[in-house]
């Protein structure tokens, strides 16, 4: 069961008043990830941040930022580990402010409202089914985790892969 769009949903707001609400801070979060970003500059790397993240890391994001620009920051809405780091190094890199602001707004208009209409759909799909077969649901939660498991673990000996092979020719 989807809810209604018009009907209240969260604190008495309309359903799509709150995803509207969600993207708003979504691009907000961006703007101040920027201007962060573009504060501490070089010291990005000495930072907490920074260093949580380790340089090579932000040595692989500032290639690709270098690389496509604002671009890259639309494209970091779709890739998971890079959707709250490349916007600071866009900023520590001086990225284009109005082509990041485009960039930007058209990842939060993209990408949130999929998020939003389709991780409730898959919640209450999962809650409407669960309610009908606790079994069948505890199933359908077993599946999914093993098949994220799997393609995590896939995709990282895949990485360690080339990365042996990278070290042995060089």
């Amino acid at each position: 069961m989807i809810p209604d769009p018009a009907r209240p949903s969260w604190f008495g707001l309309p359903y799509w008043l709150v995803g509207a609400v969600l993207i708003l801070a979504l691009f907000g979060a961006f703007q101040v990830y920027y201007w962060v970003g573009r504060r501490l500059g070089e010291r990005l790397y000495d930072s907490r941040v920074g260093v949580r993240l380790g340089r090579e890391r932000i040595a692989k994001i500032e290639r690709v930022v270098e690389k496509w620009g604002a671009l890259a920051v639309y494209g970091c809405f779709w890739v998971p580990m890079l959707r709250h780091t490349l916007p600071w190094v866009a900023g520590a890199l001086r990225v284009s402010y109005p082509w990041y602001v485009v960039a930007s707004a058209l990842g939060c208009l993209t990408w949130a409202p999929i998020w939003w209409f389709g991780l409730t759909a898959i919640v209450w799909g999962w809650l409407e089914l669960a309610a009908r077969s606790p079994v069948t649901a505890a199933v359908v939660a077993v599946v999914a985790v093993a098949g994220v498991s799997w393609f995590a673990v896939r995709r990282r000996r895949k990485r360690r892969a080339s990365e042996e092979k990278e070290a042995l020719v060089s």
